[in-house]
Formats: structure tokens, sequence, C-alpha cells
């Protein structure tokens, strides 16, 4: 059974996270086989002050 993990930045909308995960999905399934079913994903929104790139917190960015 495959797993998805997605960390992105926090504050998207119930909507966009429901439309994000039924097109990685459909990718998966389209791309790597399987059934839908089969798919789990797993989101975790980060604030951007525990995100950090080049040694600066994407807060300071």
């Amino acid at each position: 059974m495959p797993m998805i993990h997605v960390e992105m930045f926090e504050g998207r909308t119930p909507e966009q996270k429901r439309a994000l995960v039924a097109a990685l999905t459909e990718a998966f399934v389209e791309t790597a086989g399987g059934t839908p079913e089969s798919v789990q994903i797993v989101l975790s929104d980060v604030p951007k002050a525990h995100w950090a790139k080049a040694g600066k917190l994407a807060s300071d960015i």
C-alpha cells in the first residue's frame, strides 16, 4: 500500500487539500498502478517559523 507524505506551509483551505489528495491519488494510480483505495496520503501543515532553507527561517524571508 503506497504512502505519500506531503509537507507544506500551513494555510491551505480544506477545498485545496481535497483537490490535492484527489490529484495525487489519480497521478499515482495512472503512473504506478494500483487502486485509489490503496493510496494513503498524509498532509503535514508546517508553520513557516518551523521551516528553514539556506540557514534562514521561512518566516524571515
